[in-house]
This record gives structure tokens, C-alpha cells and sequence, in this order.
């Protein structure tokens, strides 16, 4: 049995036009046609399904629940974990460098591949079937949803990110304060001291403003989607 062949049991599917998931496994780094397009077709479907599944599964959360919801099983670490789960990284086909650094064990690569093999399944089967196999892939996660009393903050989130691949905790400052007493608007600065990266976050409170520019960092560093994150890619 080849590689492919174990892998397409792994999800649940046989592919019509097996070159789709040979792309969808292929780096970049590997030269030649690669997964970043189908990677960006198969985010928008995993974003899709998974906020079908939380918002049928939890009617009575609010939006910002189920955006938590979301984020927490859309993220890069959680796309990692069930790439690891099938394998994936047994197919992947990487370039050199990223072989002798181990790259198919980087959470990065796995989880931008499994949602090209999300993008790929849409393309070779259409919606229906690409739905399947998500939610097939994602069955215990879905049917044991955290209660939104344990949902992770953006802060508490970004802090594990940075933790998880051992860079230095972010920086936040408050930029402006705008308004009266009682209704002041703060503007706050996120800031990674090894990369300058920064994001803002504004709120009402400097407490929210801060969980706002650590929601965007998240994004910002790819650790979650615009999308998914409410707003991944854990």
C-alpha cells in the first residue's frame, strides 16, 4: 500500500484526481507546484464547517462563545493535533532544508497542510464531501465542546503560542486615551521584543483593549485565522 493510499484511509476518502492531494502535501520548499493555494481555499471551508457544527451544537451561546469555540478548534495547535493524528506528516513533501530541520513535525506545516487537504477534498468532491471528512476528523473534538467558562482569553491564548515555541511573553502599552470618565476609549500596543511585531487592540477598558491587540497578534503570527480566531491558524 503507498503512502497516498494509507493516507486516503486515514480520512475517510478516495480521491478522483489523486494529484489534487499529492499537491496539497507538497511545501513549498519542495519547489514546483505547492499547497499555498489550496491551503487558502481549504481554511475558508474548515471555517465554514466548524462554525456550522458549534452553532447547531450550542444553541444557546453567544457569538462571542461560539467565535471561541472556533478559534479554539480551527487554531494552529488543534490543526496540528489532527494532523498528527492521521499522519500527515509521514506524507508530506518538504524541500531540503525543511527535511534536516524536521520540518514535518513543525505545527506550522502540518496544520497549513491538512487545511490544503481540506481545500483539495472540496475540489475533488465538492462541499458535502469535504464537510464529511472534517467533521469526520473532527468528531471527539466536536462532541466534547469546553464549556465557555473555560474558554481560554486571547492573552491567556497568545501566552501559550509563544510559550509552546519558547519566545519571549508580549509586551502591552497603552497609546491613547480618549473621552471622559466612565467613557474612555484605550488604545494598546502589542509587542513581540524578538520579532518588533506589533498589533493595537481598542476598547472601552485597557483590560479589553489588551485582549483585542492579543486577538490580533494571534492572527498577526498566524497562530489562528481572521476568520476563525473571533476573530486560528492551535
Amino acid at each position: 500500500m503507498s503512502d497516498l493510499e494509507r493516507l486516503q484511509q486515514r480520512l475517510d476518502y478516495q480521491f478522483l484526481e489523486l494529484e489534487r492531494l499529492q499537491e496539497a502535501v507538497t511545501h513549498r520548499s519542495a519547489g514546483g507546484r505547492h499547497n499555498e493555494r489550496l491551503e487558502f481555499l481549504g481554511d475558508s471551508v474548515l471555517n465554514f464547517v466548524v462554525a456550522h457544527e458549534v452553532f447547531h451544537r450550542r444553541p444557546t451561546d453567544s457569538e462571542g462563545t461560539l467565535s471561541r469555540l472556533r478559534a479554539s478548534l480551527v487554531n494552529r495547535s488543534s490543526l496540528a493535533a489532527i494532523a498528527r493524528d492521521i499522519e500527515l506528516g509521514d506524507h508530506l513533501r518538504l524541500g531540503g532544508g525543511e527535511l534536516k530541520s524536521g520540518g514535518h513535525r513543525r505545527d506550522s506545516i502540518l496544520a497549513d497542510a491538512l487545511e490544503a487537504v481540506f481545500g483539495a477534498v472540496y475540489l475533488d468532491a465538492g462541499f458535502e464531501t469535504a464537510a464529511r471528512v472534517i467533521t469526520g476528523l473532527y468528531r471527539s473534538r466536536l462532541e466534547s465542546l469546553p464549556d465557555k467558562a473555560v474558554l481560554k482569553d486571547p492573552k491567556t491564548r497568545l501566552q501559550e503560542v509563544l510559550q509552546s515555541t519558547r519566545r519571549p511573553l508580549p509586551g502591552y502599552q497603552v497609546l491613547d486615551v480618549r473621552g471622559r470618565a466612565h467613557h474612555q476609549r484605550f488604545q494598546v500596543e502589542c509587542r513581540l521584543s524578538d520579532s518588533e511585531q506589533t498589533t493595537l487592540g481598542e476598547a472601552g477598558s485597557r483590560r479589553q483593549a489588551e485582549q483585542r491587540a492579543a486577538e490580533a497578534m494571534l492572527v498577526e503570527i498566524g497562530a489562528e485565522s481572521a476568520e476563525g480566531g473571533g476573530s486560528g491558524h492551535e
